[in-house]
């Protein structure tokens, strides 16, 4: 064999060994305290890609009951080992079809929500945001949906460079996160004032101009305020992630999102 054969073997048989372990821990951590979601959509981009294979750790919102006679407790009844925080990239169940959704958690109980002209306020406080650099990739069917991406640059031709506007938000003092703004006057860029009822969530997905969330009725295809026993778990972190339309698409396995933690 000679030395550049060797050299794409080995480096093919690292890549295997690679995704060999990544989906034995997706086996062993599924039977304990975590479960795998892979990613079909993209209403969680820049953070979460189509293809993404992420571990929701379950633990971390898991409760027991108790009595509240006084009808004063935030969440009906439900004490979280970890109360769900603003900010939180959550995997639930959907309130009215049972499917699991992921979404960003922007307000808790009690909160008011809101979005003009695009930008987020929360209780009525207009929410920091300052512009970055582009989100870049390719105009493509991706993912087993064959999903076409929407471009801030349109019209783009398939397989040109599609470029979405992104900020940086600072919905806490502590946590700034990536979102992604397609273009203005989209349907959810205003809404109403939203008052998050006790037991309830508020949820919005990275991708703002391509989420159907809680700015949507479930008749509208949304998911609307979601109790909290709908939550499944929290999104820590992606074991591997393929930009094909299926798994085990090896030659399209994204090697920079190996073992990422989610943002």
């Amino acid at each position: 064999m000679r030395k550049s054969e060797r050299s794409l073997f080995d480096s093919g048989k690292e890549l295997f060994k690679t995704v060999f372990y990544a989906l034995l821990i997706a086996g062993l951590i599924r039977t304990l305290l975590f479960q795998p979601f892979w990613i079909p959509s993209g209403s969680m981009k820049p953070n979460l890609l189509i293809g993404d294979y992420i571990f929701v750790n379950k633990f971390v919102y898991g409760y027991s009951r108790y009595s509240c006679p006084f009808s004063i407790c935030p969440f009906e009844g439900r004490i979280f080992y970890s109360e769900p925080k603003r900010g939180d990239v959550v995997v639930f169940r959907h309130p009215a079809n049972g499917k699991d959704y992921v979404k960003r958690l922007i307000g808790l109980p009690g909160d008011v929500i809101s979005l003009k002209d695009g930008r987020l306020w929360i209780n009525e406080n207009k929410i920091e945001t300052h512009r970055v650099s582009e989100f870049v990739e390719k105009k493509e069917k991706q993912g087993p949906l064959k999903s076409i991406p929407r471009c801030s640059n349109a019209p783009v031709a398939l397989g040109a460079r599609c470029e979405k506007r992104q900020l940086l938000e600072k919905i806490a003092s502590e946590i700034e996160i990536r979102v992604l703004d397609i273009a203005d006057e989209e349907y959810g860029d205003n809404t109403t004032s939203f008052t998050v009822p006790k037991g309830h969530f508020f949820f919005l997905g990275d991708n703002r101009d391509n989420s159907l969330d809680s700015r949507f009725g479930r008749v509208a295809g949304g998911v609307g305020f979601v109790r909290a026993e709908n939550l499944i778990g929290r999104a820590d972190g992606i074991l591997f992630s393929s930009a094909g339309r299926m798994l085990i698409s090896f030659w399209s396995w994204r090697k920079d999102r190996f073992f990422k933690a989610v943002h």
